[in-house]
């Protein structure tokens, strides 16, 4: 059964911007922190960027100044708005939302930043 619903990755050219979405089920309640994590091709997964419920952020040093997490409570979705892409950004970029009650994984969206 999915849970979360990621979509808006591809193909973009050094330089371009894309938006990534990740909706949850309605079914998931309690919902607390949402964040963003990539896995580049060869590499261990690594966190990006994070939002609370009451709406603090946090980013890694590589993104900052360029990704922009948001979210709408009311339809339990995570944003990722990437500007000024590189293709170091290049990877399997995944949604986690956390609950009181679990925890939960995107399926994984592609995003290839082409030089």
């Amino acid at each position: 059964q999915v849970q979360l619903v990621e979509s808006g990755g591809g193909l973009v050219q050094a330089g371009g911007s894309l938006r990534l979405s990740c909706a949850a089920s309605a079914r998931i309640s309690g919902i607390g922190s949402m964040a963003w994590y990539r896995q580049p091709p060869g590499k261990q997964r690594e966190l990006v960027a994070t939002i609370t419920n009451g709406g603090s952020t946090s980013y890694a040093d590589s993104v900052k100044g360029r990704f922009t997490i948001s979210r709408d409570n009311a339809k339990k979705t995570v944003y990722l708005q990437m500007d000024s892409l590189k293709p170091d950004d290049t990877a399997v970029y995944y949604c986690k939302v956390v609950s009181i009650f679990n925890s939960y994984w995107g399926q994984g969206t592609q995003v290839t930043v082409s030089s």
